[in-house]
């Protein structure tokens, strides 16, 4: 599990806790520094060895996990090394572009990668595919979103899909004018009416980033041309995905707000398994709303759409600059309206370019990010 003390890292525990005995064998959890998590985590789980990404963790994982028999090993190298480990099921859900390497090493392993990442196929996309192609891995994902679009597909074959569309809650402005926008504190921001999730992504939920980078992914995972991949904002988050097939039938998935369905399908695909979670009751929600994204308000998918279309390592410079942005946010040194403006900015100092290799990639993201922060100043009051 790469990721086990996040969001997506502490449902997938969950899960595994609570499977009978001898279902699930966890060879290893990765975190990037949180020692005392990770160990608690392990014992939980009965983990065979714990990995912390900053090697100064190292000592206090290995104190926290005395007398446990479980290894304790730190440093990037040795996150490499564990991802790398042949295994039948990975979860690859460390946040943002920091996870690419260990997710590359995991695909490059084979077996079942589950992708809660999105910022892997995003930055990456191409070289995954390729990998995936070559190793024999299978990748699944566990987004909320496109796990639901993975669901209703039928398996009758691409050419039968005219489109799909994924859902968005639309966060807390959704209907917030543009002027109040402007005085939006990263506390406002992190309050998000629906979903429970780490600070960045909600963020970007906030921003409807987020959505844009889905639709990128989308175009990755699914053989569907992005012109055909669509966004509603659904404000009471029940159907999290649908597919549009040429005979007119529009099948969807729903479910409650809880990202432990999604991951549970990636834990047990080809079958399920049981989730004792709340129960999406149809007849207490009463109604289904649909709305068309404003673009004016939230630039960010705008955005997201360009770089797709442009192509290269657009969306790899789109992932760096809003990662940087929603940094400089939440540290209260970049405006909200600042974020989508410094992606923009970021966007328009480079041309598409491609990658092949991964220290390609990473090149590229390391640059858009020094471009990025050289830019906020300017921006801060945007």
């Amino acid at each position: 599990m790469l990721g086990a003390t996040g969001s997506i890292g502490r449902s997938t525990l969950d899960l595994i806790a609570a499977a009978p005995p001898g279902q699930f064998e966890v060879e290893a959890l990765v975190a990037k520094s949180n020692a005392l998590a990770l160990a608690e985590a392990a014992r939980r789980v009965r983990a065979k060895r714990c990995v912390v990404a900053d090697a100064t963790a190292w000592r206090a994982l290995k104190e926290a996990l005395a007398g446990s028999g479980i290894v304790a090993e730190a440093g990037p190298e040795a996150v490499i090394e564990a991802a790398s480990a042949r295994v039948d099921w990975t979860m690859a859900g460390i946040v943002g572009a920091a996870g690419l390497r260990a997710t590359l090493s995991a695909v490059e392993g084979g077996g079942i990668v589950a992708i809660a990442n999105k910022e892997t196929l995003v930055c990456a996309g191409p070289l995954i595919l390729a990998t995936a192609k070559r190793s024999g891995a299978v990748l699944l994902p566990a987004d909320s979103e496109h796990n639901a679009i993975f669901q209703a597909l039928d398996g009758t074959g691409p050419g039968t899909v005219e489109r799909i569309v994924l859902t968005a809650s639309g966060g807390p402005f959704r209907t917030w004018p543009r002027e109040r926008m402007r005085a939006i504190r990263p506390e406002d921001a992190l309050r998000h009416p629906v979903w429970r999730m780490g600070a960045k992504i909600t963020i970007d939920s906030a921003t409807m980033m987020n959505k844009g980078l889905e639709v990128i992914e989308a175009a990755r995972l699914f053989p569907i041309p992005p012109e055909r991949i669509d966004v509603l904002v659904h404000p009471e988050a029940a159907v999290h995905g649908l597919v549009q097939y040429v005979d007119g039938s529009l099948l969807a998935q729903m479910g409650p707000a809880d990202m432990h369905v999604p991951i549970a399908h990636t834990l047990a695909w080809p079958d399920r398994m049981p989730v004792p979670n709340r129960r999406l009751d149809l007849a207490s929600l009463g109604k289904l709303t649909f709305e068309l994204p404003d673009l004016e308000r939230f630039p960010c998918l705008r955005l997201a759409r360009a770089a797709l279309q442009a192509g290269g390592l657009a969306p790899t410079v789109l992932n760096a600059a809003n990662e940087v942005a929603v940094e400089l946010f939440l540290a209260e040194r970049l405006s909200f309206l600042g974020i989508p403006a410094l992606v923009e900015a970021t966007l328009e100092r480079f041309a598409p370019g491609s990658a092949e290799t991964l220290d390609e990639v990473l090149a590229a993201d390391g640059e858009a990010r020094a471009v990025a922060r050289r830019l906020a100043p300017e921006l801060v009051l945007a």
